[in-house]
């Protein structure tokens, strides 16, 4: 009886998580929007591919060198939204990017324009404006994972983690995650 009952649970819970996110919230953060208005947590994302892993695709839009490097949901697909060029910019303390001109075409080429598309990046911040362009290229199921990969950055500063993505996202949640690479996920020109 108490398998059943688990199982009730369990399924329950991945109908809850899938339901949510077909009408989840928009983002705070101005940056995050998209003009689909499709939105689910990295949570919310796993689930969505576990009830229907031949249906749903997650598509990481970081770099090679990120999603390589840095890990990667084991089941997303790369295709980056931007690449790094290696320009050091002293006024924002950061290494430049440049647009991948060929990324809508690129998932056109692996995904159909009515697919269900998750898409992550590190923080939610890439995905609005990969959404977007794969919205503007006819994609039409597509949401942002808003917190994706890494997560939000703590803001305390009386924390130890102040700074450090640990908030929230896909390797904050304990999801499936490795650095090893899957020939038919990376990305390549």
């Amino acid at each position: 009886m108490s398998k059943i009952l688990a199982l009730v649970l369990t399924v329950t819970a991945l109908w809850a998580a899938v339901a949510l996110a077909q009408t989840g919230q928009a983002p705070s953060n101005p940056a995050k929007l998209t003009t689909l208005g499709k939105y689910c947590t990295a949570m919310e994302a796993y689930l969505m591919w576990r009830a229907k892993p031949k249906e749903v695709t997650i598509l990481d839009v970081r770099t090679p060198e990120e999603y390589s490097f840095v890990g990667h949901a084991e089941m997303a697909l790369n295709i980056p939204v931007s690449l790094f060029n290696a320009k050091f910019n002293a006024e924002t303390k950061r290494y430049g990017m440049d647009d991948n001109p060929d990324f809508t075409s690129q998932v056109s080429m692996r995904l159909g324009k009515n697919d269900t598309i998750l898409v992550m990046c590190r923080n939610g911040e890439r995905t609005a404006p990969a959404v977007n362009k794969l919205a503007q290229a006819g994609f039409t199921n597509v949401y942002s994972v808003v917190d994706s990969f890494e997560g939000d950055a703590v803001t305390d500063p009386e924390s130890v983690y102040n700074g450090k993505r640990m908030k929230n996202g896909w390797k904050n949640y304990g999801l499936p995650w490795t650095y090893s690479l899957n020939p038919d996920l990376v990305w390549s020109k």
